[in-house]
C-alpha cells in the first residue's frame, strides 16, 4: 500500500506546513532554483517510487512561475514512478478565464489544466473556482473543489484517508 509523500512549492510554504501539521505529516524534501536566465529548476530529494504524492502551490502572486514550478514538480514525480500526483491549488491560475467571451479569446483555465495533466498530475484539488463550470469542462482531470477554506485541511485529510483504505 503506497504511502503519502506531501510536498510544497515556493508559492506559500507556510500553508504547506499548517497543512503538513494538521495532517501529522512532515514535508517532502524539494529544492527549487532559478537559472540565470529565470528557468526554474526543481529537484525532489527522496524518493517516491509507488508512494501518493500532494503538491501544495497557490496559483498567485508570481503566477506564471509558480505555475511552472507546478508543472516541474508533477513532472518529477510522475518520471520517479510515483503511483499518483494530486496538485493541492487553492487560488487555480486562470480561473477568471474560464470561457470564450470574444472571438479568437483563449480558454486560459482549461489550457491550464490540460498542462497540469500533460505534466503527469492525476488529481487537482483546488478552493473557489471563478465558475463552477469549469469543473465540467476538465474531462482529463479529476477535480474536487472544496470551496469553504475553514474545511481545506480536513478535506485533504479525508482524501488521503480514503486513497489509503482503496
Amino acid at each position: 500500500m503506497p504511502n503519502i509523500v506531501l510536498f510544497s512549492g515556493s508559492s506559500h510554504q507556510d500553508l504547506s506546513q499548517k497543512v503538513a501539521d494538521r495532517l501529522g505529516l512532515e514535508l517532502g524534501k524539494v529544492v527549487t532554483k532559478k537559472f540565470s536566465n529565470q528557468e526554474t529548476s526543481v529537484e525532489i530529494g527522496e524518493s517516491v517510487r509507488g508512494e501518493d504524492v500532494y503538491i501544495i502551490q497557490s496559483g498567485c502572486g508570481e503566477i506564471n512561475d509558480n505555475l511552472m514550478e507546478l508543472l516541474i514538480m508533477i513532472n518529477a514525480c510522475k518520471i520517479a514512478s510515483s503511483s499518483r500526483v494530486t496538485a493541492v491549488i487553492p487560488c487555480f491560475p486562470y480561473a477568471r478565464q474560464d470561457k470564450k467571451d470574444k472571438s479568437r479569446a483563449p480558454i486560459s483555465a482549461k489550457l491550464v489544466a490540460n498542462m497540469l495533466s500533460v505534466a503527469g498530475a492525476d488529481h487537482i484539488i483546488t478552493m473557489d473556482l471563478h465558475a463552477s463550470q469549469i469543473q465540467v469542462q476538465y474531462k482529463v482531470l479529476y477535480m474536487l473543489l472544496i470551496f469553504l477554506s475553514n474545511y481545506f485541511c480536513l478535506e485533504v485529510g479525508k482524501i488521503m484517508h480514503l486513497k489509503i483504505n482503496m
